[in-house]
């Protein structure tokens, strides 16, 4: 039986910003910053490593304590945001979901959301309930790590897996990368802010625009 882990943004769904707009709102209003400095990449990477280089960039010290004080911030503006910004679940995700759900598929996410970030997310998109277990970006900053994390979740929700079997799903070259870290196969999706030539570069094992068209797909996921 396929075991499939599925990223968040850029994969699932689109917040129209809600995720970085909330962040930001959280780097004003728990250290007084007046002034963002947009220098930071977020795409692919965990809200450990983000929220360490903001407040770096923005002249606090990335303790624990600091990122701590950050995140939970954060937390308090995510929800706010995620009304305010709009965003969509993005083409072919909830139909996808409600077949594989169907054929008791085991799906987990890997993603380098916070896991409470994660679930006010899907959450607010009504897709929260499909995902049994996962790997979440509490205390990694290398996405390698959540991958991990997600793999050692997978043990214990389903000790009888098979290696062979696990997929991640991700929109990113670096899913692509944490993918093989953990010795899994990879579907890449080109809904977030990366080509099909970018992720077909990557060495993905199939690259799609979107998960519209279950054809595509590879048919053990579906038999």
């Amino acid at each position: 039986m396929p075991t499939l882990l599925f990223d968040i943004d850029g994969t699932l769904i689109r917040t129209g910003g809600a995720g970085k707009h909330a962040m930001e709102a959280a780097l004003r209003t728990a250290f007084g910053v007046s002034h963002i400095r947009d220098e930071v990449p977020y795409s692919g990477r965990t809200d450990p490593a983000i929220g360490r280089d903001l407040l770096r960039v923005h002249g606090v010290d990335p303790t624990a304590e600091n990122f701590a004080k950050l995140s939970t911030a954060y937390l308090g503006h995510l929800q706010p945001s995620l009304h305010a910004n709009g965003g969509e679940v993005l083409p072919g995700v909830t139909d996808l979901l409600i077949h594989l759900h169907g054929k008791k598929r085991r799906m987990g996410l890997l993603t380098g959301n916070v896991r409470a970030g994660a679930r006010h997310k899907l959450s607010h998109f009504g897709l929260w309930d499909y995902f049994a277990f996962g790997g979440f970006g509490d205390v990694h900053h290398d996405r390698d790590d959540v991958a991990r994390a997600a793999l050692t979740a997978l043990k214990d929700h389903s000790p009888d897996y098979k290696p062979a079997d696990v997929w991640v799903i991700g929109d990113t070259p670096l899913d692509v990368k944490c993918a093989r870290a953990i010795g899994a196969k990879v579907v890449a999706v080109a809904t977030g802010w990366h080509s099909l030539d970018e992720l077909a570069a990557s060495e993905a094992d199939l690259t799609l625009a979107d998960l519209s068209d279950f054809q595509k797909l590879p048919s053990h996921w579906f038999h």
